[in-house]
């Protein structure tokens, strides 16, 4: 009999105990003196059902042919998590996962600056004290809701936007700038004043190893590449409006160019923009394809043609906008919207930038969007 204790995986096991679990509908294994019921999961299993039928896995300590098909990390996950139903008898794990915030050991895993005897002339002290507090925070709050997400593809949780609200996170992510004065930054660690690019860079890359391609682009993407336009060019009173929402989590913001039929060719945009008699309102109509964060946003940044060329115009969602999620490649998580804009009534003062010259705003959001891409493709 094996020893019961209210919690399924403080049950313990012999050896000889796991390996009459053996066979289809009774199936169990051994993975660094963990015991995992399969049973129902084997025919799930994506490498079939003779993989885990196997004399040397079913019943068995399958512990190096687990390890030689999959990473740690996979047992991390909560689907499978909750398939351990105990331990054995008088063993203890050997292969131990990183704790929270922990640099790993393996060799060209983590950024070069970061090795033991090593230096750089661009990270000092107040860079690698950042590094030390995102890891960790990544580790604790962000990854375990990023895998949850990831498979049910619901919008990442309230409680991780307000957690990175709390450090100011969002305002970091768009690089330094007067949007950051006057705000604590991860408790401190780094002044407004001293942030840089190198600062942004460390948030970036840290972010990325949530390990969920459809999560990191859900986790507000969308404000990354939609906001700055707002920064850059909107009016103080819309800044002053717009900026402490969505750096607080309180709203959210995308970046709606790409049309189904033009891509993000902004020459054959038909998404329209049209003054009214007195001149005070835009009447936007169209539509928007494979908007990042789309589904959820509170605002959208929109390409619109007008009478003189391009304008670039903050429609705060409302009568007329309507948002579908679109399914594509990766998890719904990341929000991806196709945008029906139906007479929508904009106040001019909305506008961002010149009038007609939108493409100047959208070819200055280029550079940061870029920077960004680099280096979470780096990490």
């Amino acid at each position: 009999m094996s020893q019961q204790t209210g919690d399924s995986k403080g049950n313990v096991y012999t050896r000889e105990q796991v390996a009459a679990h053996n066979k289809k509908g009774d199936l169990w294994v051994i993975i660094d003196s963990k015991v995992y019921d399969l049973s129902r999961f084997a025919n799930l299993h994506p490498g079939g059902l003779n993989v885990l039928l196997d004399e040397e896995v079913a019943g068995q300590d399958a512990t190096k042919i687990f390890y030689s098909l999959h990473r740690h990390e996979v047992l991390t996950k909560p689907g499978y998590m909750r398939l351990q139903i105990g331990t054995l008898k008088d063993e203890q794990p050997t292969i131990l996962a990183l704790q929270p915030g922990a640099l790993s050991s393996v060799p060209y895993a983590e950024p070069t600056w970061l090795t033991a005897g090593y230096f750089s002339p661009y990270f000092n002290e107040s860079h690698k004290a950042l590094q030390r507090a995102m890891r960790k925070f990544v580790d604790e709050i962000i990854y375990p809701d990023a895998q949850a997400r990831e498979e049910d593809g619901k919008r990442i949780s309230q409680s991780v936007v307000d957690a990175m609200a709390a450090k100011n996170i969002h305002a970091m992510r768009l690089g330094p700038g007067k949007h950051l004065k006057g705000l604590t930054l991860m408790d401190g660690i780094v002044k407004p004043e001293e942030f840089d690019y190198f600062h942004e860079m460390i948030i970036t890359q840290e972010l990325v190893r949530c390990g969920a391609r459809g999560y990191g682009d859900g986790m507000l993407g969308g404000m990354v590449i939609g906001l700055p336009p707002v920064m850059n060019f909107g009016s103080e009173e819309l800044k002053k409006k717009v900026l402490p929402e969505v750096f607080g989590g309180k709203k959210f913001i995308c970046l709606a160019i790409s049309e189904a039929f033009a891509g993000s060719d902004v020459a054959g945009l038909k998404t329209t923009a049209v003054k009214t008699e007195d001149g005070k309102h835009w009447i936007i109509n169209g539509t928007k394809k494979w908007i990042t964060n789309g589904s959820f946003a509170d605002y959208f940044t929109v390409g619109c043609r007008t009478d003189g060329g391009f304008t670039v115009i903050l429609v705060e969602r409302g009568p007329g906008v309507e948002t579908s999620l679109i399914k594509t490649s990766y998890s719904t998580t990341a929000g991806t919207a196709y945008i029906t804009f139906d007479n929508v009534k904009v106040p001019v003062e909305n506008t961002l930038g010149p009038e007609d010259a939108g493409l100047l705003v959208i070819l200055s959001n280029f550079n940061h969007e870029r920077w960004v891409m680099i280096c979470a493709s780096a990490r």
